[in-house]
């Protein structure tokens, strides 16, 4: 399925753009044990305008962001008793 056009603020331009470098993602270590996977990407650029102190563009960027779980600790792992009773339960008729 193709993406929707992205949908400038009012008084924006759409801005094409080109990326470079790596779609990397950062690890992050969580003081709890846990081990996240973090990226951003950018979906679209648009020009807002102009300071109007020093004349330079403004832009506003729009993102996506991913998280991928690496580890979580046993111990933060719950699960709802009730759907596991549920579950167990389930009746054919």
């Amino acid at each position: 399925m193709p993406m929707p056009m992205p949908m400038p603020p009012q008084g924006g331009e759409l801005v094409e753009f080109e990326a470079e470098g790596e779609d990397s993602w950062v690890t992050l270590k969580l003081k709890d044990g846990s081990v996240l996977k973090f990226r951003s990407v950018v979906t679209a650029v648009f020009r807002v305008g102009n300071d109007p102190n020093t004349g330079l563009p403004v832009y506003g960027i729009q993102n996506s962001n991913s998280i991928r779980i690496v580890s979580i600790p046993k111990e933060l792992i719950r699960k709802d008793k009730e759907k596991e009773k549920e579950k167990g339960s389930t009746t054919y008729r």
